[in-house]
């Protein structure tokens, strides 16, 4: 069977999709944060050395995530996370602000191991969830904090082929860095949240007390052909979380 990243081989990945990952990332590390101007469509041709095309299909897909804003005479600017009443809270009305909950906080991952997935993991999936996982676990703080704000569990299956060996554990987001490396396009995303008691484990990693609620975020991540190529386990503080939902109304 080939793997995605097999599959992927003969096919460049476009300049823009590599520009995008680029500026996604720089994003995600907050360097445009604190009334921080978004380069110019000039600056940015400039320092990547591309076209105004290239780099104008790189913002729209930014924007169509969600991470940015154009307005026509009030240039770009980057959508902000928000952070209310000492919690973390996350937006979430598309992929894009999935990802959005990186900036401000800091996370590095270890390898944890690969084989099959766990099974505390597998049975919460409708999904078959064969072959050989990559995982990683990561403590995720905001910057300066010592409280955790999340442990995540991120399971990589073996399709990614070598993509996965190569990526950059303290880079934070290991989803983008997957995108560009495997050369995956992500084709849905599921979620699933459930509010349980902390176990010994759990609460230990994230300094509560044992039982206290944590908020467990499970989400699967599909390519084009519907095959899972991505899992992430994220066990959030009761008190150092919540999401923030926006649905437009169709009129």
């Amino acid at each position: 069977m080939a793997t995605i990243a097999e599959e992927a081989k003969p096919q460049r990945i476009p300049r823009y999709l590599q520009l995008a990952g680029e500026l996604r990332e720089a994003i995600m590390k907050g360097e445009f944060a604190g009334g921080r101007q978004f380069p110019t469509e000039t600056v940015l041709c400039r320092k990547y050395d591309v076209s105004r095309y290239t780099i104008r299909e790189a913002l729209r897909r930014l924007e169509a995530e969600g991470l940015i804003q154009r307005r026509r005479g009030s240039g770009t600017t980057v959508q902000p996370a928000a952070a209310r009443g000492g919690a973390l809270h996350q937006p979430l009305s598309n992929v894009g602000e999935l990802l959005q909950y990186a900036q401000g906080s800091e996370v590095t991952y270890a390898l944890e191991g690969r084989g099959a997935l766990p099974s505390e993991v597998a049975v919460q999936l409708a999904e078959p969830t064969h072959g050989e996982w990559t995982a990683f676990r990561g403590v995720r703080r905001h910057a300066g904090d010592v409280p955790p704000i999340a442990v995540t569990d991120a399971y990589f299956h073996e399709l990614l082929g070598d993509a996965v060996a190569a990526l950059d554990l303290g880079a934070g987001t290991l989803f983008s860095q997957i995108e560009q490396l495997a050369g995956v396009r992500i084709g849905k995303v599921t979620q699933d949240i459930q509010a349980i008691p902390a176990d010994e484990r759990m609460a230990t990693i994230l300094e509560v007390e044992e039982a206290s609620p944590v908020l467990r975020i499970l989400r699967c991540y599909f390519d084009h052909k519907g095959r899972i190529f991505e899992i992430s386990v994220s066990h959030h503080p009761g008190d150092r979380f919540a999401y923030a939902m926006h649905i437009d109304v169709e009129a």
